[in-house]
């Protein structure tokens, strides 16, 4: 199913589906059971018009880096970071890839790429910054192909998943998250309650997403 009948035009987005999210990479930011939801976030593309991403592509003298001194989780304090996390998706490593079996990069519509710059580490693929002042481009490309709702998977649910299906939804589209082609650091009740609030669609399955879609 593509375009339905509704006249909706719809969206998958893999949001940092990459494997220095998953088990693949134990010494990155490996998320539980990362790198088994590339079966749904191709089954959720399949009732897509378009398909796009986003990826952390991170400069490996980043000064969100943990150390010694200053372990994982510690705060940082400057405008785009607010913590510090372990070496992960580094440009030219293999944490920076896709998990195997997603598209190549150049075989998506559109893919973001953040947290490039040594003083960035933001979560969402909608804006650079964590004010949410400067734009991706993201959100003016789903506009310019007129896309109506988007589908969200991806890495981890609590933390990029669900910041960038609340930027989604506060720019107007309507969201469904698909809970099978995500996985989460820790409890992700928190996530999941904000992205509610936020009038989010949570689906357990691509099924819920299809009978959601449809309404």
């Amino acid at each position: 199913m593509k375009t339905g009948t509704n006249m909706r035009k719809i969206c998958s987005f893999d949001v940092d589906p990459q494997v220095g999210f998953s088990p693949l990479c134990p010494n990155e930011l490996p998320v539980p059971d990362g790198d088994k939801i590339v079966d749904a976030l191709n089954e959720q593309a399949k009732l897509a018009d378009i398909r796009v991403a986003s990826k952390d592509a991170h400069n490996p003298n980043g000064l969100w880096i943990a150390d010694k001194e200053h372990p994982q989780f510690s705060p940082v304090g400057l405008p785009n970071i607010d913590i510090r996390w372990n070496r992960h998706c580094e440009i030219g490593q293999k944490g920076f890839d896709f998990l195997p079996g997603l598209p190549k990069p150049l075989e998506y519509d559109f893919v973001v790429y953040k947290g490039i710059e040594v003083d960035s580490h933001p979560y969402g693929a909608c804006f650079t910054d964590m004010e949410e002042k400067r734009s991706t481009g993201i959100i003016e490309f789903l506009r310019d192909n007129d896309i109506t709702d988007i589908i969200v998977g991806g890495l981890a649910l609590n933390y990029c998943v669900s910041t960038t299906a609340i930027q989604l939804a506060k720019a107007g589209f309507r969201v469904f998250v698909n809970i099978s082609a995500t996985k989460s650091i820790g409890d992700p009740a928190e996530a999941i309650n904000k992205m509610k609030e936020c009038g989010i669609t949570i689906c357990d399955t691509v099924e819920d997403v299809k009978k959601g879609i449809l309404l």
